[in-house]
């Protein structure tokens, strides 16, 4: 029998719709019935492709010993942290507050009937004494709490009050510091000492791509050629790509590696992750003339075109388990690809399977990820990937989550813009993807964070919202001068500074839960910092200085965080920089714009933007004047550089 969950949107909600517990989704009914039957409020936060949420459902939401306790003595709920991530981005701080610790996913929150939280955790198993970090089972823990409820113990709720005050006092930084190029300094220190040099990437296991820390060296490679800073790009783009944590086959990166080499992912596949690497892969190829990176930036993009999308709207994720068991669809038996190879009479199979890392033993639990460990994908490999496609055809294609989301659908058409100056196939394509999303969630003057393919929205946008969407409507004004998207971005910009901006803070979410934007690049780039980027081109695009202001407000408000720890926050440091530096306006016809796209976006200088006018030649302008003119576009990289 289905619980309420049946009747809810989510994809995460439905997969817990015929669990034996009496599940609720966020509501104020359900607090209210808390309340009024003195019973301790469970909520349980997580997402459709997150590999231990499916764990704990298995062992402890299916098991009836443990539904029976929730059922009788407590109110659960559940919540989806991708469609709600201001309810997230709060418990997360209370698992935070109460551990002295990040959290994660599942996350696990007990609150007193009033809503007070007392308790957090992350995967929580049935029974005590298996591996918990919290020391207690799952059966254990919530009799414990049911009773201490029941009794009213006065610890139990002291503690509560006193975490909400906590929770409830705004702390502001430290000092103002003068915003200076000498962070930079800074970061490359901090960059350097967790740079693993022999595997790339920035810290030992698991290892995340850390797409903005990549970026931000890329850009002060190209402003101050540091060699240093492009042999970490270089050496972390050449490693993920190898194969493991990217997918050779398919395309597209997985969420992260398990160990220090990218070989051995978590298979699960989120849309953030592959639009911001396929941006920083294009950003790459562009600064460095690498064939390859291109390559792997096309194959991001087009495996989230071809796979995961419909209607011109993106999927949000692909999970990592399928058939009972993590990664079953993408790893491979030596005698299965033999068999494929010798099938169609490929020639020294042998030595290709070696090359692809295809062995009796494995290096995934018995069984083998492709991966080339010496980094070059051969030619030959053209003709074997889709006979290693062909066998995973026949299984079970791992569950994905149809949720589209405004600011993760934005970061992948923000990439697809920087690749249609390259191959004008994905600037048509952006176009699309970006009108279908406006469409879709911008409705009746209201932008939406989320919604399901064919379904309307109801839930509000985020700051994340406002600002990747304005991002990559800037993207679309610089590539095609489509006024009407200047116009878009300028209009959600202005928004998002009536409803979050104070004096230099921003808030990611106002109203039911009113929570700080992060300055950090956490799971993804900070919102805070991808404001400062829109703020920076509307006030060079119209001429305003007012949203200079705004930016420099917000860096200056974050300055005493980002020149200690710039490491956290690369983006907002590339933003400190932009300001320092100023940016510049190529000014010349949409026709120049349009032949010479691969010419303008390989232009050394990482702070350039585009503007029409009637003129046939190019005008290379600052913030008040123009330096000079040319009427041959391979002139402006050096007219740009001089013009400092």
């Amino acid at each position: 029998m289905s619980n309420r969950l049946e009747k809810e949107d989510s994809p995460y909600l439905q997969q817990h719709k015929n669990n034996p517990v009496d599940w609720w989704p966020w509501c104020d009914e359900a607090f209210a019935l808390a309340e009024k039957e003195n019973k301790a409020i469970f909520l349980s936060i997580g997402y459709s492709s997150c590999h231990w949420c499916h764990v704990m459902e298995e062992k402890v939401f299916e098991d009836t010993e443990c539904a029976d306790i929730l059922n009788r003595d407590f109110i659960c709920i559940k919540v989806d942290r991708e469609e709600r991530p201001d309810i997230d981005k709060y418990y997360q701080e209370v698992h935070q507050l109460l551990n002295n610790r990040t959290g994660g996913w599942p996350t696990s929150i007990f609150c007193t009937p009033q809503n007070k939280p007392f308790f957090a955790g992350t995967y929580i198993p049935p029974e005590s004494n298996a591996g918990s970090i919290e020391g207690m089972g799952f059966k254990e823990l919530t009799t414990l709490i049911a009773t201490k409820v029941k009794e009213h113990d006065a610890q139990l709720y002291k503690n509560a009050d006193e975490a909400e005050g906590f929770l409830d006092n705004v702390v502001h930084p430290t000092e103002a510091t003068v915003l200076k190029e000498d962070f930079t300094k800074n970061f490359m220190l901090q960059a350097k000492n967790n740079f693993d040099v022999k595997n790339g990437g920035f810290s030992i296991k698991p290892k995340f791509p850390h797409a903005s820390t990549l970026n931000t060296l890329l850009t002060i490679d190209r402003l101050y050629d540091d060699k240093s800073a492009k042999a970490m790009v270089e050496t972390s783009l050449n490693a993920m790509k190898k194969g493991g944590m990217y997918d050779l086959v398919d395309g597209g990166f997985c969420r992260y590696s398990t160990d220090e080499e990218w070989c051995v992912p978590h298979f699960e596949k989120m849309l953030y992750d592959n639009a911001l690497l396929a941006g920083v892969y294009v950003d790459a190829y562009l600064s460095y003339g690498d064939i390859s990176h291109l390559n792997t930036a096309k194959e991001c993009v087009d495996f989230w075109y071809n796979f995961m999308s419909e209607d011109a709207l993106f999927y949000s994720a692909s999970d990592a388990d399928s058939e009972g068991a993590e990664g079953t669809y993408f790893i491979y038996t030596y005698d299965e690809v033999f068999k494929v190879l010798n099938d169609v009479n490929i020639q020294e199979i042998e030595s290709k399977l070696a090359q692809m890392s295809v062995t009796h033993e494995g290096n995934f639990e018995g069984k083998n990820i492709i991966r080339f460990e010496n980094g070059t994908i051969p030619q030959w490999f053209n003709d074997v990937k889709p006979l290693l496609a062909q066998i995973r055809s026949q299984r079970k294609y791992p569950f994905v989550d149809k949720k589209v989301q405004t600011s993760w659908s934005a970061m992948m058409i923000h990439s697809m813009f920087k690749l249609g100056a390259i191959d004008a196939k994905y600037k048509q394509r952006a176009i699309k993807h970006l009108d279908k999303l406006l469409n879709t969630m911008f409705i009746n003057s209201v932008l939406y964070h989320t919604t399901l393919i064919h379904k309307k929205p109801k839930i509000e946008a985020f700051l994340e919202d406002y600002a990747f969407l304005s991002q990559a409507l800037l993207s679309a004004y610089k590539y095609t001068q489509d006024e009407v998207y200047l116009v878009y971005a300028h209009r959600f910009v202005n928004k998002a500074l009536e409803e979050f901006y104070d004096q230099g803070r921003w808030s990611f979410s106002v109203g039911e839960f009113t929570t700080k934007a992060d300055i950090s690049d956490n799971t993804y780039t900070s919102c805070v910092s991808i404001m400062i980027d829109a703020l920076l081109s509307i006030a060079t695009l119209l001429e305003d200085e007012k949203y200079t202001h705004f930016a420099f407000k917000t860096m200056e408000y974050n300055s005493y965080e980002l020149g200690r720890k710039p490491i956290y926050s690369p983006h907002m440091l590339m933003q400190m920089l932009r300001h320092l530096k100023g940016d510049r306006v190529i000014k010349t016809s949409l026709e120049n714009i349009d032949i010479n796209a691969l010419t303008l976006a390989k232009i050394e200088y990482p702070f350039v933007l585009l503007k029409i006018n009637e003129a046939d030649e190019y005008m290379v302008c600052g913030e008040k004047s123009c330096f000079s003119q040319t009427l041959n576009a391979q002139e402006l990289n050096s007219l740009v550089s001089n013009s400092f």
